[in-house]
């Protein structure tokens, strides 16, 4: 169960971003908050280590896929016509 703040009418409690873990959901209330890139909460340095890894492994699955079409559109030729197989002169 996440914690409220107070928003200053009793029947508007709302939910804070620091309430809980992003990777466990454990409560934050009243502990530690392990942060990481700006806005993100944990509730140890493990769940951050986790979410860490998470978000390299998904950064290196893009830039693989971007440099597999880059050395794809290197080796095709743009805009031109390119025929292969053998030629027949009589």
């Amino acid at each position: 169960m996440s914690a409220y703040y107070y928003s200053g009418c009793p029947e508007n409690y709302e939910a804070h971003y620091l309430d809980s873990c992003s990777v466990c959901a454990k409560s934050l209330h009243n502990s530690d908050i392990f942060m990481y890139r700006g806005n993100t909460p944990f509730c140890s340095k493990e769940c951050r280590q986790e979410q860490m890894e998470v978000d390299e492994a998904r950064e290196k699955k893009l830039r693989s896929g971007r440099s597999l079409r880059k050395s794809e559109s290197k080796s095709s030729t743009p805009g031109k016509t390119v025929r292969t197989g053998a030629v027949t002169v009589s």
